[in-house]
């Protein structure tokens, strides 16, 4: 090899290591995405032979109008959708935090609780939703059972349009606290115990720790945590097949699921496609107006 192909191949050696990752990004990702926003500016023909027509951003003009058939059912499930999403994450993450700080300690069967906690993540979701669903049962459930022993009336958990959201929340909180108290206890061993040590010194009590030196020093674990709690939120589907599919009234449906029950019908995939892209816009604003708050605090913290 040359004196002059060596240095050329040195500089062209981290583009070869990276190329193939490139290829399946731009295969997987970046030309369906590219795909799925052309298409939710055309409308499908009525005929499998016809033409498309193009109609600019008429699809998601149709989304937000309440007299348009897909347009009354989308509002009710954006709703939800953000509803459920505030809801699990407001209480799933501190509640992962919580625990993160109580099996931190050192406890008897330390080890045994930690797994306990975690293991409602490990289920698959449709196997967790099917137990949760038996749970909810208005006959046979457990819940309801309780509730009449106690001389209580039983609960419509997944009929009553007023609940089934409610439930559908609870169901997603036990799954998801215990995988976010994994990350935080990740996060809380990587604090060096010195910086207690000297707090104690000092007489900081319980409270002063956690608000001092605890959660400042958690909150790239908290950021992370909190964006990939948004984005599961927004991302759940599959638990619904198994509670009540989004009825009654699409009062207990999802963004996602929605999306599934309209991509089969002809008529709506330019529809399903600007959900699609109006779904992924959501995510992608909140994670980038996150990471540049954080980035901003830290050069902040930095002068």
């Amino acid at each position: 090899m040359t004196q002059t192909a060596r240095p050329l191949l040195t500089r062209l050696l981290p583009y070869l290591m990276i190329l193939p990752t490139l290829l399946g990004v731009t295969i997987f990702t970046l030309l369906p995405a590219t795909r799925t926003v052309i298409d939710s500016t055309y409308k499908p023909p009525r005929m499998a032979r016809g033409e498309a027509e193009y109609v600019g951003l008429q699809n998601y003009a149709d989304l937000f109008d309440p007299a348009h058939y897909i347009g009354a059912r989308f509002g009710r499930v954006l709703t939800n959708t953000v509803v459920f999403a505030a809801g699990t994450v407001l209480v799933s993450v501190p509640l992962g935090l919580g625990l993160a700080l109580l099996l931190n300690r050192r406890i008897r069967a330390r080890g045994l609780w930690r797994f306990s906690f975690f293991y409602p993540s490990l289920l698959p979701l449709i196997g967790a939703a099917s137990i949760w669903a038996f749970l909810y049962s208005n006959t046979v459930g457990l819940t309801n059972t309780v509730l009449r022993s106690l001389g209580l009336p039983g609960v419509d958990w997944l009929g009553n349009p007023d609940q089934v959201l409610f439930s559908i929340i609870v169901v997603d909180i036990w799954k998801q606290a215990g995988y976010h108290m994994i990350f935080f206890l990740a996060g809380l061993q990587n604090i060096p115990r010195d910086i207690y040590e000297a707090a104690d010194l000092d007489g900081a009590s319980g409270w002063q720790l956690l608000r001092f030196i605890t959660l400042p020093l958690l909150r790239r674990t908290l950021l992370f945590v909190l964006v990939i709690a948004l984005t599961f939120a927004f991302q759940t589907v599959e638990q619904l097949s198994a509670l009540g599919q989004g009825n009654p009234g699409d009062r207990g449906n999802l963004l996602l699921y929605f999306v599934f029950q309209n991509i089969g019908e002809r008529r709506n995939w330019g529809y399903t496609n600007a959900m699609s892209v109006i779904l992924a816009g959501i995510l992608l604003i909140f994670t980038l107006s996150n990471f540049f708050l954080f980035e901003r605090r830290r050069e902040d913290e930095r002068a």
